[in-house]
């Protein structure tokens, strides 16, 4: 069985920082992390690999430094590093972004590929299901557990509004994985030492078939015009007054917004 997991370098958001010029994220200085939904499918795929002696493959669309994340995977047990890593890739967005990846991971043997639910730096949940559409497979979305029941067949439960939701699927599928009802695990001592004598393969646009004018900027139909930091709240007012003058106080204050 191969498994494929999607990652992606963001920018921690407690350092976020914007240009005030172009409205665009300031990277520099602002530590990077794996984008934690991410690292939550790269903790599903080694389950899976734990019990059914899987092969997973992680790749990362993005700059060189990128490989970061990609040893932190390793360190964690996955079999195989790629990082797709080309100037003709930049400024590609969510559209862009899962052609390049799709056509990346259709070089490769899969059964069951996986991408976080969405991205901290963007938090659109589109790029895996867009994957999935490219590659023409089934997807299953806002997942927090899945295991193989019979060849072929995956069972995966997602979270949904009312609960949560037992599907069955085919494989090959794409899941995307929420973090937050998976616990990943630590790095090893031993795994960090060795992932960092580990290869990892550096991908460019002229390693797997791919349209250059569905790429990058080019193959990008979303433009950002501007973006702005949310401004802080105006301090509260506190009342210390009796019970029901606190309640006359709350119902003016509703009826002003027409709650009420």
């Amino acid at each position: 069985m191969n498994i494929i997991v999607c990652i992606k370098q963001v920018p921690d958001t407690t350092e976020i920082k914007l240009d005030p010029a172009t409205g665009t994220l300031l990277r520099d200085g602002v530590p990077s992390i794996m984008n934690p939904d991410d690292k939550g499918g790269v903790e599903i795929a080694l389950r899976l690999k734990e019990r059914f002696d899987a092969s997973v493959t992680v790749i990362t669309m993005g700059p060189p430094q990128a490989e970061e994340i990609l040893r932190e995977a390793l360190a964690l047990g996955v079999d195989r590093a790629i990082l797709a890593s080309d100037r003709a890739f930049a400024g590609a967005d969510t559209l862009a972004t899962s052609n390049t990846l799709a056509a990346a991971i259709r070089t490769l043997p899969y059964d069951l590929v996986i991408t976080g639910r969405q991205a901290i730096d963007g938090d659109t949940a589109q790029v895996g299901p867009q994957i999935a559409e490219h590659l023409d497979i089934p997807q299953v979305t806002y997942v927090e557990e899945a295991t193989i029941t019979a060849p072929g067949l995956l069972v995966a439960r997602r979270v949904v509004d009312e609960g949560t939701q037992i599907v069955e699927v085919e494989l090959p599928c794409l899941l995307t994985v929420i973090s937050g009802a998976v616990k990943p695990r630590y790095m090893p001592v031993r795994g960090i030492v060795e992932a960092h004598a580990r290869e990892i393969e550096r991908w460019n646009a002229s390693r797997f078939p791919v349209d250059e004018q569905r790429i990058g900027l080019k193959g990008s139909p979303t433009r950002v015009y501007k973006s702005f930091t949310r401004g802080a709240k105006k301090a509260g007012v506190i009342h210390e007054v009796a019970p029901e003058d606190a309640a006359e106080i709350i119902a003016s204050k509703l009826q002003e917004k027409f709650i009420i």
